[in-house]
């Protein structure tokens, strides 16, 4: 095991883009006030005085009644207009010029007059979508089985902690059943959250979540040392405590998606179905990484037991200082 927590620290130093919580998507939202009326708001990831140049193409038929009204704020720009399309937006094709040359997502909700809701997720390689008449439970379990997916591997804070929690339950069924744990108490405040039994300020939530990071890893260490915390006794127990946490933090994602009228059910449920492949998938790509390094690294002259001991505390050290260093930077943010 000595040589995979090696592999381990190694895998903590390529974990990209540690400043950030994850990657924005674009969001835009087509709420229907009549027949053939909508209000469009458009929100679109920026830094300072700019953002990203993606804009919004409705189908031929629609036009614009009012003027868009932009303003910047919060790292993102936010447009409102209202538009006028003949006949109606089902049928018709909204396109996101300037969509294929980024890596960002675009959220697309619907609202429409009988109170249904379609959301569709827009890619670079797929920058358009048609316009339903109606949301399909099987349309909604596949958009938000993919959203789920991204919001987790896109969640920098939460792999570390997954990561961590890999370091401690040393892999096997230990770790699966910790990471089920885990799913299962951040679907709970997950659904409070995004339901609205629940009101919580997002930058406490975050520190949180980055202190719960710290915890784990301050227990790796401690564990070194010859004591056996909580953590390495019951990580399940642990994960479930956390998890209530980080589902607070999952919200705000799915918060940005909305839930669609009539398949709210379906929605939470295959969100969390997604969160959770997301997780093996990720875990699935750490042990698999690990075993080729391991393959590679037996070719070479043996460890000696000096810097092996050495490298047994990389991991939780690396790991403590990237999630210490949030906690500093989102308490500093409030």
């Amino acid at each position: 095991m000595k040589r995979e927590i090696f592999i381990l620290a190694l895998l903590v130093t390529l974990v990209p883009s540690v400043f950030a919580h994850e990657v924005r998507p674009a969001y835009l939202e087509l709420r229907q006030t009549g027949t053939e009326t909508y209000d469009a708001l458009w929100k679109v990831p920026g830094q300072g005085d700019l953002r990203l140049g993606l804009y919004v193409e409705l189908p031929a038929g629609c036009t614009n009644e009012s003027d868009p009204r932009g303003t910047m704020a919060n790292s993102a720009y936010t447009e409102r207009w209202t538009a006028r399309c003949e006949g109606g937006l089902s049928g018709g094709s909204i396109h996101i010029a300037g969509l294929s040359a980024t890596t960002v997502d675009v959220l697309v909700r619907l609202e429409r007059l009988d109170g249904t809701t379609q959301v569709t997720r827009l890619t670079a390689s797929s920058p358009s979508f048609v316009v339903a008449a109606a949301a399909s439970a099987v349309g909604v379990a596949r958009t938000y089985t993919v959203l789920g997916i991204e919001h987790i591997l896109t969640g920098i804070d939460h792999l570390l902690f997954v990561l961590a929690l890999i370091v401690i339950t040393q892999g096997g069924w230990k770790l699966v059943k910790t990471v089920t744990a885990f799913t299962v108490s951040h679907s709970i405040t997950l659904t409070l959250a995004t339901l609205g039994y629940v009101h919580v300020p997002q930058r406490p939530v975050e520190a949180a979540i980055a202190l719960s990071i710290v915890f784990v890893a301050a227990e790796i260490l401690r564990g070194r040392q010859g004591y056996v915390g909580i953590t390495a006794r019951a990580p399940w127990v642990v994960a479930l405590m956390f998890g209530l946490m980080h589902g607070l933090g999952f919200a705000s994602g799915l918060k940005d998606a909305g839930l669609p009228d009539g398949h709210i059910p379906t929605a939470l449920l295959f969100f969390s179905i997604g969160v959770e492949a997301g997780h093996f998938l990720f875990i699935g790509c750490v042990l698999a990484l690990t075993a080729a390094m391991l393959k590679a690294a037996s070719k070479l002259a043996p460890i000696n037991q000096q810097r092996s001991a050495f490298l047994e505390i990389v991991p939780p050290y690396a790991i403590g200082t990237v999630a210490m260093f949030w906690v500093i930077q989102r308490i500093a943010a409030f």
